[in-house]
């Protein structure tokens, strides 16, 4: 019985672009019938016990609460989703714990989960000054002075800057020599992408352009996926909406393809399903993002991208999908397209998250057990190729990077060299 839940405060009107809904996923919690699988599948929960579970502080605790919060322990849930993706009723059980979250921390919001929710502005702020910005985020007395003020972890894994952005190299590379033989894609960096993982979304888009395809790239801001996950809400859900509207300037009937794998999970589902969003606008938009790799399996599919169109690559690559991958149901087309190229064998981690959980393995309260969660995956990258790893989002990949010393890429870039666009890539 949803009655069960008296909370007022799940339906808003801030106009079509902001109204948001989150009964349907309050109400779910009945349909829990203490089976505990969710419990099992935690990655959270099998190497500490500061948290206690997702049945506990979700279903479980969510009938005894109206607007405040039964268990202090729900922070240490890491957001990963395994649980909702395990649970045999349909129980949104990352998704009731995520709003259960915000609720907790609205009225205390620490500075720390503020500071690095602002993606863009850090990268904005490092790019001009990459070479000292990057001496100061590699330097030990500056990071324990951070870790002791901000409270980020002083071993954590951070992005390196980069001196041109996505948007800078576009102005000036060379236009593609190949007249465009399909049509337009829309290319949504995310904000790693855009500042931080620059050479990916290059690759992104050599590749696109490679198969015929004209690439649009508008000018874009946030996902808001860091603040959704760290609780803040309100200016979560109005970075995505302003980022719909970014998109659409391109053609807002077009195919958009990212290399963000979790930016992608932002705009396919969780906007929507953590959110509580009801936009139209947000709703034709997830169904027309694709993640990289898995618009590469279509193109698979329809014969566009065909195994004979590569060059042999003798290499056995390890490859960790991530947690916010998984939630997207897409199954493994990284795999599958990767395994495509003559010579490669795919291994992959068979791990439900690496443990950065996007911003969770940062902070220096969690930053052992996200480092605990992820010791599978470093193990299996370690014992499979010292060479390189791949995986799909840009958080996971400095995690796997950081505590194994693998360089770690996206897929396409091992696309884009078995498409003989480039000889750098040491497998």
């Amino acid at each position: 019985m949803t009655d069960t839940i008296p909370n007022t405060d799940l339906v808003h009107d801030h106009g079509d672009d902001l109204a948001f809904d989150q009964h349907e996923i309050r109400a779910s919690l009945d349909n829990c019938v203490k089976c505990t699988i969710c419990e099992t599948q935690c990655p959270v929960a099998r190497v500490t016990p500061l948290f206690p579970g997702p049945k506990f502080v979700g279903p479980q605790a969510e009938r005894f609460r109206d607007g405040e919060s039964v268990d202090k322990s729900l922070d240490y849930c890491s957001s990963c989703g395994i649980c909702t993706q395990a649970c045999p009723q349909g129980v949104k059980i990352n998704e009731i714990n995520s709003i259960a979250r915000a609720e907790m921390k609205k009225d205390n919001m620490p500075l720390r989960d503020r500071l690095i929710t602002n993606t863009v502005l850090m990268g904005k702020f490092m790019t001009p000054f990459a070479p000292i910005a990057n001496m100061a985020l590699s330097a030990g007395p500056i990071r324990s002075v951070v870790q002791a003020v901000v409270g980020v972890h002083k071993n954590a894994a951070m992005p390196t800057a980069q001196p041109q952005t996505i948007q800078g190299w576009l102005k000036k590379r060379k236009p593609p020599t190949k007249a465009p033989t399909r049509g337009p894609v829309v290319f949504f960096t995310g904000c790693a992408g855009g500042y931080f993982q620059v050479e990916t979304s290059k690759k992104t888009i050599e590749v696109l352009e490679h198969l015929g395809f004209e690439v649009l790239v508008p000018k874009q801001g946030c996902c808001g996926l860091a603040q959704q996950s760290n609780g803040l809400f309100e200016g979560a859900r109005k970075s995505v909406m302003q980022l719909v509207d970014d998109l659409n300037t391109a053609g807002r009937e077009l195919t958009v393809v990212s290399s963000s794998g979790s930016c992608t999970g932002m705009l396919k589902h969780e906007a929507h399903e953590i959110l509580g969003l009801t936009s139209p606008k947000l709703l034709n938009m997830g169904s027309r993002m694709r993640e990289t790799s898995e618009f590469l399996l279509e193109l698979m599919d329809e014969g566009i991208l065909t195994p004979d169109m590569f060059t042999e690559i003798d290499a056995t690559i390890p490859y960790h999908q991530p947690c916010q991958v998984k939630s997207q149901y897409m199954g493994t087309p990284a795999v599958h397209v990767m395994s495509a190229i003559p010579g490669v064998k795919v291994v992959e981690s068979g791990q439900p998250c690496c443990g950065i959980a996007g911003t969770y393995g940062l902070k220096k309260e969690k930053y052992e057990i996200g480092k605990a969660v992820g010791q599978p995956v470093f193990d299996m990258v370690k014992a499979t190729n010292q060479n390189i790893a791949t995986c799909d989002t840009e958080t996971c990949r400095w995690q796997i990077e950081k505590h194994t010393g693998v360089p770690t890429v996206h897929p396409v870039e091992l696309v884009h060299r078995a498409l003989g666009l480039s000889k750098d890539l040491k497998v």
